[in-house]
């Protein structure tokens, strides 16, 4: 079986002596991983980085075997982030979520082509606002609904912070989360409680029921904004 995709590198792992055991995203085939031969050389490790876009060529003898991939890099995201640890945990961050998260050989376009669009936003001043409301999606594609909209009715009193009751579990939600409008002042206090907000609605939906380990890269994105 043969096919070809562009996708992005969530995750990477040596494997024997001179290869890569990779997990990508692709919009045609979803989370697939598969074995990248000389991975460790210096060529090819260069560009193996997380959230990278490639192109890949993907081999196997069966649908029920680790396939192989030959690797061409399209466009560098991380490398151009190096030097900035918010935006390269956030990277990080949403990379192992998905990687975790996301069913193996499931196609998601939705969730694909709203990972792509934060990827191509990354740049832009108001980019954390967009990485929580990537991650609200992100909650909703997965199969639960915060239905944060239903509690608009609550937002009568211009708080910035209010606690709501959502299935049993109480938050405090930044307001803007509701009324989906970005802030026109960053405020790290607001930003906090917003990955506090998704990050616990995560926990309690996805990762504890399923005695999954939730990534410590997105803990140390919220820290950033202590």
């Amino acid at each position: 079986m043969i096919w070809e995709d562009e996708c992005y590198l969530l995750s990477k792992r040596k494997f024997r002596e001179n290869a890569n055991i990779i997990n990508i995203f692709t919009q045609k085939k979803g989370k697939i991983d598969g074995i990248v031969y000389g991975g460790t050389s210096r060529k090819i490790k260069n560009y193996l980085q997380i959230s990278n876009k490639l192109f890949v060529t993907h081999t196997s003898k069966s649908e029920n075997r680790i396939g192989y991939f030959k690797t061409e890099l399209i466009k560098p995201i991380s490398p151009l982030y190096f030097n900035d640890k918010k935006r390269i945990s956030a990277l990080i961050s949403i990379c192992s979520i998905l990687n975790i998260l996301l069913p193996d050989s499931q196609p998601n376009k939705k969730i694909y082509q709203s990972f792509e669009k934060l990827i191509n936003s990354i740049n832009l001043e108001n980019w954390i606002y967009l990485y929580i409301f990537f991650e609200i999606n992100l909650i909703k594609e997965l199969g639960y609904d915060t239905n944060l909209i239903s509690h608009s009715t609550v937002n009568q009193s211009n708080k910035e912070l209010l606690k709501l009751k959502i299935d049993g579990y109480i938050y405090e939600i930044p307001n803007y989360l509701i009324t989906k409008k970005i802030p026109e002042k960053f405020s790290n206090l607001i930003i906090r409680k917003s990955l506090y907000f998704t990050r616990h609605v995560m926990q309690n939906k996805f990762f504890i029921p399923n005695n999954l380990i939730f990534p410590k890269s997105r803990v140390i994105l919220e820290n950033y904004f202590n």
